[in-house]
């Protein structure tokens, strides 16, 4: 009665009104924003499909070029082997072995355009060379040996002749110890590669955000706050490099290995950079890294 007199009875009407309108709106907002969520990831999905078909288009479509140069014929590799440790070294010295009479043996790094000189000794199959390039050509003028090697630390490009095959172990494996450092969205590490075993001295590793879902973030939100943290990871992982420079650790060869999309942030801290896929923990991570970096691809034309 008190409540009618004083007016309050229509006020506390129209504020369960407007509470239940609020919460009405809330659940359409919560409805929504869950609609939202479900529709980005649908698209990411959608997208990463779209990347890998593209990816293959790419794949065959620069396959049909390759066999439409010049009317060239379709010709394959005869076979085709990983090389490291023990057996690239076997292979590295029966090349060391060939001798030949003056100018017998042709040793070419092939960068992009195929030399003269190992389209001529090659024909049809100089169309494999451009295939693996950037690789390592050896062949001889009788044809007995007729191969591409993939380096992991390849020279700059030459085409000789000689009496034996130019060989240098630096293109294949390092020379003493250097750094070497895997680089992730949300891994780092650093350590040391004799060419025989791999010591992890450093590492940084960060809470990133991977993939986007329910939860009320929006694309936009999560995007920008999903670079922020990687940001701040890169910025770490460099600092950690700059603590060991300057504590001499620093010095000779450094070779970064990892993500292409944070690989472009060392740009003109490494000597070498290389994408690889290693995954797992620190020490794992960087050991395989190592071993899919030094490992030379070797080609039988």
């Amino acid at each position: 009665m008190l409540d009618e007199l004083l007016g309050r009875a229509e006020l506390k009407e129209r504020i369960e009104e407007l509470e239940e309108e609020k919460r009405h709106l809330e659940r359409r907002a919560e409805a929504e924003e869950e609609r939202r969520s479900e529709a980005v990831r649908e698209r990411q999905e959608a997208e990463a499909e779209i990347n890998r078909l593209e990816t293959r288009v790419e794949e065959l479509e620069h396959r049909v070029e390759r066999l439409s140069e010049d009317g060239e014929a379709e010709v394959e590799f005869r076979g085709t082997e990983d090389l490291r440790g023990d057996r690239l070294e076997e292979v590295l010295s029966r090349l060391d072995s060939v001798t030949t009479g003056p100018e017998g043996a042709l040793s070419a790094m092939v960068e992009d355009r195929v030399p003269e000189s190992v389209a001529d000794a090659l024909g049809e199959r100089a169309a494999l060379v451009r295939r693996a390039a950037p690789c390592l050509v050896y062949t001889d003028d009788a044809g007995v040996v007729s191969a591409v090697l993939e380096p992991p630390t390849p020279p700059a490009a030459f085409d000789e002749w000689g009496s034996s095959f130019r060989v240098d172990r630096s293109w294949f494996r390092p020379e003493g110890s250097v750094r070497v450092a895997l680089v992730r969205s949300d891994l780092f590490a650093l350590g040391r590669f004799d060419g025989e075993e791999v010591t992890l001295e450093d590492d940084v590793e960060s809470d990133v955000m991977n993939a986007h879902s329910k939860g009320g973030f929006s694309q936009a939100r999560f995007e920008r706050r999903r670079d922020e943290q990687v940001s701040n990871h890169v910025d770490r992982s460099k600092e950690v490099l700059q603590a060991h420079a300057a504590d001499g650790d620093g010095d000779g060869t450094l070779v970064v290995l990892g993500e292409r999309t944070v690989l472009g942030e060392f740009e003109g801290l490494a000597d070498h950079r290389a994408t690889v896929d290693a995954s797992g923990e620190p020490e794992e991570a960087l050991r395989e890294a190592v071993r899919e970096f030094w490992t030379t691809r070797l080609s039988r034309l």
